[in-house]
């Protein structure tokens, strides 16, 4: 927003959640697209990603974003636990949200660590395990949003009960207000404060390195999602969108840069291209094995050395996750991708875990919703306020304060969003 606000904003403006590059466009930093035009400078781009552009690219009955694609197998966010934990007080893996917070009892009255716990800012996923048993179209396409925390929702109510149980039963950091980043979870983790870890994983990651280094006997399990869930209700999941990277292009853009953009783009989805990006250089940084798999040489340290996460700064243009045409050397390099030598098992495991759970996709609205972009800002600091509020109030005072909250929320312009949104999918403008 401050390079938009300076002129200095590139050609392709892009961002991985839809609302959010949804308030570009309203801003009117994107200018509208012909679908002709990228399939006459990117045919290969647009042969694998012009279906999505074509379903999902319209705002106001004019296209505006392109996409990458993305490969329906993958997922890479874990939630891992302290088995080691587990064993030493003698507790089997927790399923349901009570269970976990019985082990929690149990590792409190052990003196070990808390449940994982920090302050909720941005991408707003929290509610999906209190959803319930059923879920109502309308009133998901009205209340899941990644930018603009769902207060008033009952789903709300039942994750802040959860937590206000927990931080008055000290099952939780009584500080966790001020864990607002990742690095300060990755060093409680570290450190032994808390027991259980969501992150997003890669061959990189270093937590669970670093986590032996300070704990020798440390060891991890994956923990179902379904611990998070309280007993009785379905699984559910925020569930990606059938694309990766949302992208539009700077209003101020010329013709010809424009053009060189779809170029460059199909330039980058030429197989040999991307793999290159993908993999670095033959002989340098991998080898291809008898299974043709490309193997990283991971102490490579030379000029071809690739950035972090695996160079997907620069492909995640096109592409979400690397793949090979064969679906066994995909789910191999799924492995050695995502996970650090010798955790390869939390990989398999957290995949079978997701085949448990059910997904839901927020609602695509086919219009700028007026109401976001001008309240969602003060919101997501007033909801850092009232929610940690509710959460840290006595349980017999939390019915008041939700509700007083609630009054609070709506009248800063939340219910202005409702409003809004309701008007928009009653006139069909959702896909």
């Amino acid at each position: 927003m401050q390079m938009l606000s300076a002129g200095s904003a590139p050609n392709i403006i892009m961002h991985y959640d839809m609302p959010q590059a949804v308030n570009y466009y309203a801003e009117g930093a994107m200018q509208p697209l012909d679908l002709d035009e990228i399939a006459y400078y990117a045919p290969t781009y647009y042969a694998n990603t012009g279906a999505i552009t074509e379903t999902f690219g319209e705002m106001d009955d004019e296209t505006y974003f392109f996409f990458a694609e993305r490969p329906t197998y993958y997922y890479n966010y874990v939630n891992v636990i302290r088995k080691d934990w587990l064993d030493q007080v003698n507790a089997e893996m927790p399923t349901t949200l009570e269970e976990l917070n019985e082990v929690a009892e149990l590792w409190k009255e052990a003196g070990l660590g808390t449940i994982q716990e920090q302050l909720l800012q941005s991408g707003f996923v929290y509610y999906y395990g209190h959803i319930g048993t059923s879920v109502d179209e309308k009133e998901l396409a009205l209340y899941s949003d990644l930018n603009v925390a769902p207060f008033t929702w009952s789903a709300t109510e039942s994750y802040l009960r959860t937590m206000n149980h927990r931080y008055n039963n000290e099952l939780v950091d009584t500080e966790f207000y001020l864990k607002d980043d990742a690095s300060k979870l990755d060093a409680a983790f570290v450190s032994g404060e808390i027991g259980t870890r969501g992150f997003y994983i890669s061959s990189s990651t270093d937590v669970i390195s670093s986590l032996l280094v300070n704990d020798a006997g440390a060891e991890l399990a994956i923990l179902p999602a379904s611990a998070y869930v309280p007993s009785g209700n379905n699984v559910y999941y925020y569930e990606y969108m059938p694309y990766g990277m949302i992208m539009g292009i700077n209003s101020t853009s010329t013709d010809e840069e424009r053009a060189a953009v779809w170029m460059f783009l199909d330039w980058m989805s030429q197989p040999e291209n991307l793999f290159k990006f993908q993999h670095g250089i033959e002989g340098e940084n991998y080898e291809i094995d008898a299974d043709g798999l490309a193997v990283h040489f991971e102490d490579y340290t030379g000029e071809w050395k690739r950035s972090n996460n695996n160079n997907k700064d620069y492909w995640c243009l096109v592409v979400e996750a690397a793949v090979y045409d064969d679906d066994e050397l995909t789910e191999a390099a799924r492995l050695i991708d995502l996970a650090p030598p010798g955790y390869e098992y939390l990989i398999a495991d957290s995949k079978a875990d997701w085949a448990t759970q059910q997904g839901l996709l927020n609602t695509a609205y086919t219009k700028s919703i007026e109401a976001s972009a001008e309240y969602a800002a003060d919101l997501v600091e007033l909801w850092k306020e009232l929610y940690v509020k509710c959460i840290t109030v006595p349980e017999d005072q939390f019915d008041a304060t939700y509700q007083e909250a609630c009054e609070v929320y709506l009248s800063a312009g939340y219910q202005a969003i409702l409003d809004e949104k309701e008007a928009l999918y009653d006139a069909g403008s959702i896909k």
